[in-house]
């Protein structure tokens, strides 16, 4: 199943969706589910809820992913009629220096760009590598021809336009997928073909088990609605951060058991982690120093549910990221026994 998922997240970081223009990928998600028989609906915030009943319909489980990503906003045509950004979600200037990205204009209109240093030219500006990539100094250099303010408002692009990064995807002979934005679609896609296995197999679940394909974590709140009073447990399917003093990789499924917004449930961890070992599944335990998820989001929003967080392991989060088909399919696999488990408690 991890080869099919991997093409499937391949498709999936090609289509933009900065948080707060995600319709063309949820709307991309529905579909890849159409030909089944799904309770499947959308909420008001934009995102898509599907529920398969259990057997048990008294208690019910809530797994979600995430769609939306890091990108940006016009803030402000320049004089010279290139673009001053704001971000949306939180990453770093030298994150997407020189990246290539996408303007889409309120009417639909897309245009190319590069987001640059102002004083980029080495030729020109002797600190160039010494000054700081911030709000000021970074914008956007169109692909058309405009020198000025008047010219690339002529071109439809405005204020409040949304500004995309290109992923540059690419599937590697070694295993590795490498791109932006697998924060999180890697786990939306693990998330669809779990959902499609469960529905092809007739796999008869324990509990009503929702999955929400959220559209706002990158901002705060994708997840703290959409709750249903009998849901017990809460499980956020993204990404492990990796770095210096972690002890997630690219090869295992990372399950947290602390981030920035506090312990996960201990309950909830300690069946994840025994779930993996009976599973034989490739697994490490780690805590996440700045960090939140949806879980978090919805238990900080008031949720009486045990909250927990797994997903594969991601390199350089929130920059050009990557990770290998080994986590995928581990993860599939944590996932695929414990939707089939009993609750804690």
């Amino acid at each position: 199943m991890a080869q099919e998922t991997i093409q499937l997240i391949k498709q999936l970081v090609e289509i933009p969706s900065p948080s707060g223009n995600t319709e063309k990928v949820i709307r991309f998600c529905g579909q890849y589910l159409s030909d089944l028989n799904l309770d499947m609906k959308r909420n008001r915030k934009g995102g898509l809820l599907i529920t398969i009943q259990g057997k048990n319909g008294t208690k019910h489980r809530m797994l979600t992913a995430h769609v939306d990503t890091l990108g940006a906003m016009v803030k402000e045509i320049k004089a010279d009629g290139r673009l001053r950004l704001s971000m949306i979600g939180g990453y770093r200037w030298n994150a997407v220096e020189g990246e290539y990205c996408e303007i889409e204009t309120a009417s639909g209109k897309t245009y190319t760009g590069t987001i640059l240093m102002h004083q980029t030219s080495v030729h020109v500006y002797k600190d160039a590598g010494k000054l700081e990539r911030n709000d000021e100094n970074m914008e956007v250099r169109i692909d058309e021809k405009t020198t000025s303010a008047q010219e690339t408002r002529a071109l439809g692009i405005s204020e409040g336009d949304f500004v995309s990064f290109d992923p540059r995807a690419a599937i590697t002979e070694s295993g590795f997928i490498k791109s932006r934005h697998l924060d999180d679609k890697a786990s939306t896609g693990i998330l669809l073909n779990l959902i499609r296995k469960i529905s092809e197999e007739n796999i008869q679940l324990p509990y009503t088990t929702h999955f929400l394909i959220s559209n706002n974590e990158e901002i705060g709140y994708g997840g703290n609605s959409n709750i249903t009073p009998e849901t017990a447990e809460y499980l956020a399917v993204d990404m492990g951060a990796l770095g210096d003093g972690q002890a997630s990789d690219e090869y295992t499924v990372s399950i947290c058991a602390k981030d920035a917004s506090g312990p996960y449930h201990y309950g909830l961890r300690k069946r994840l982690v025994e779930l993996a070992k009976q599973n034989g599944v490739a697994y490490k335990v780690d805590i996440y120093p700045f960090y939140q998820s949806d879980a978090s989001a919805a238990v900080k929003a008031g949720f009486d549910l045990a909250h927990g967080l797994i997903g594969p392991g991601i390199d350089a989060s929130h920059a050009y990221e990557r990770t290998h088909i080994t986590s995928i399919e581990n993860t599939e696999k944590l996932l695929y026994a414990y939707v089939q488990s009993s609750m804690i408690g």
